[in-house]
């Protein structure tokens, strides 16, 4: 008894090294079918969860490749996973799976404009604006953010019109500048935290 407690405390006390993550290809794109559809109206739908505030985040990847994303969440501390959705029909997401990593920027109360530029597709989104490398993934880290966490891409799932893309995080980090306070939106508004 002794000995199989010993060699099991030997193996789980051995760490393996983490597999190296490779790109996935980008997954096939299909239709809705009708038989999938909730009977449900999408403006009601829309309007119902806009009650739900979420932070506003902007993803990026190297070179210069970025979209606003409000369906930004942690999903595991062990291994550290993060995930986010994004649109089939996305332009960008296809720039970011070809690189393989991204970073997410949490932005600022003041960065509602910013991620309004990032929310336009077909603009030279990074015109103007502040950023550096990420230290791991070298997608652009754009100055002013809240927080930041620089990613791996790790498995990307389907999820109706959506892909949830799960990321592999790799270092993180929080805004260089004093705290500040981090972009809402709620109801198809911008907004900010209110002491209460």
């Amino acid at each position: 008894m002794a000995e199989a407690a010993v060699r099991y405390l030997r193996s789980t006390a051995r760490t393996p090294a983490p597999r190296p993550v490779e790109p996935l290809p980008r997954p096939e794109l299909r239709c809705v079918g009708e038989d999938e559809r909730a009977p449900l109206d999408r403006q009601e739908f829309r309007r119902v969860l806009g009650h739900f505030a979420t932070g506003v985040t902007i993803v990026t990847a190297p070179p210069a490749a970025g979209f606003a994303c409000q369906s930004f969440s942690s999903l595991s501390l062990d291994p550290p996973l993060v995930a986010f959705m994004v649109g089939r029909t996305s332009t960008t997401w296809p720039r970011i799976a070809r690189a393989g990593v991204f970073c997410v920027n949490v932005l600022a109360a003041d960065q509602a404009e910013l991620c309004r530029s990032f929310a336009v597709s077909g603009a030279d989104k990074f015109a103007g604006v502040a950023y550096d490398a990420a230290p791991v993934s070298g997608s652009p880290r754009l100055s002013g953010t809240v927080a930041w966490i620089d990613c791996t891409i790790h498995t990307v799932h389907t999820g109706g019109d959506h892909l949830i893309v799960v990321g592999r995080v790799n270092a993180l980090g929080t805004g260089t500048d004093a705290p500040a306070e981090p972009l809402l939106f709620h109801r198809g508004r911008f907004g900010r935290l209110t002491e209460g």
